[in-house]
């Protein structure tokens, strides 16, 4: 059952604990080791819905509004005077594995138009991007383009990486990172959309490839004030990675092995002219690196401009903090957010400047948190 938590709050700590972070290897290392500066603020961090399901992605809306979906089916919304959910058509959902309802972006136009897109696997075989308008109450929601997208590989066996991060460029268009299916020649193949990062145009829904060879695009963030894309993804036993997206480039995931899905290749294959090196890696082992967004505002002190990473293996938030032309400086975990919550889907800041984070343990027991700067 879904309920409003009333922001009841779960941890209270100063920044900078004495927490001991593991170094995450595949990286230089920090030039300030690996915990929070001094300036780091202390967080607050707050129950706000709870009762979920696999949350896997949350949007807040321009009049405070959050919401999230479920990766079985459905979508709530979280407003002032409680948690509802939100009536939707979800009949066709291919919902199994790691594929489902999936990610969620709102259009730039929402508190003229309130369209938003969801990113969702299909019965009919693919997986589909759909664009939807809400009620004005978020009583329910009506799709208006069904689907926006389609096309996009399936793994209809297993549901096995079934990417569908969603998020909005700079020039507006609507980019939509998505799996390999678990099909080794799939992230290599130009006419395939699977293994990709696509943008889309949302008023017509014509695509692009922007790039390829990617394993499970699990996470996608545009650096404020920028120009630049960071995707984020799984890695197999080893090199979760940011990558730093180029148009045309080539990320170097290539395991087809003679027809079969050879994961012992490396993430990034040096054998692929051109192929690009991740801005960071993880190594080995993995940290199940999922949803990502950058922090802004003044009052998040020395976490301004992070690079914020959900892990779900891990149970944590991957801090990265970049130069201007988006190498890495410096890596740490956020001392407050280690083990708060379990598996850690999704990250996202809202338009309040708060931090929001959805939980991934299953059992009808998830949670999207409220993360906030004392």
């Amino acid at each position: 059952m879904r309920t409003l938590a009333g922001l009841a709050v779960l941890v209270l700590l100063a920044a900078g604990c004495s927490t001991e972070q593991p170094d995450v290897a595949g990286a230089p290392p920090a030039a300030s080791g690996t915990t929070p500066s001094a300036g780091a603020p202390a967080l607050e961090v707050a129950v706000v819905a709870d009762g979920l399901d696999h949350p896997w992605d949350v949007v807040q809306a321009p009049d405070g509004t959050l919401l999230v979906d479920e990766r079985g089916g459905g979508f709530t919304a979280v407003l002032d005077d409680g948690a509802r959910a939100v009536d939707a058509d979800l009949g066709d959902l291919f919902a199994d594995g790691e594929t489902g309802l999936m990610g969620l972006e709102l259009d730039p136009s929402f508190a003229d138009n309130r369209r938003f897109y969801s990113c969702q696997g299909s019965q009919d075989g693919e997986i589909v991007v759909v664009a939807w308008t809400a009620a004005p109450d978020w009583s329910s929601a009506t799709r208006v383009a069904d689907p926006l997208v389609g096309g996009i590989p399936l793994n209809d066996r297993s549901g096995r990486h079934g990417g569908c991060r969603l998020r909005f460029a700079p020039d507006g268009t609507l980019l939509v990172g998505t799996g390999d299916t678990a099909d080794g020649s799939v992230p290599q193949d130009p006419r395939s959309l699977g293994g990709k990062v696509l943008r889309v145009d949302p008023a017509t829904g014509e695509r692009q490839v922007l790039t390829l060879g990617h394993r499970n695009v699990q996470g996608l963030a545009v650096r404020p004030g920028t120009n630049q894309v960071f995707a984020v993804e799984h890695g197999p036993d080893r090199d979760d990675e940011v990558n730093l997206l180029r148009d045309g480039a080539n990320y170097g995931w290539d395991p087809d092995g003679d027809g079969s899905y050879d994961e012992s290749v490396p993430m990034t294959d040096p054998a692929i002219v051109g192929a690009v090196a991740a801005v960071w890696s993880s190594g080995a082992p993995t940290l199940a690196t999922s949803g990502a967004t950058f922090l802004e505002g003044e009052e998040w002190g020395d976490y301004e401009g992070l690079l914020l990473v959900a892990l779900l293996k891990e149970q944590g938030v991957l801090a990265l903090r970049l130069d201007d032309d988006g190498a890495l400086q410096e890596q740490f975990r956020i001392p407050e957010l280690e083990g708060v919550g379990g598996r850690l889907r999704s990250v996202v800041q809202g338009n309040d400047g708060a931090l929001y984070l959805t939980t991934d343990n299953g059992g009808g027991e998830d949670q999207l948190m409220r993360v906030t700067p004392r």
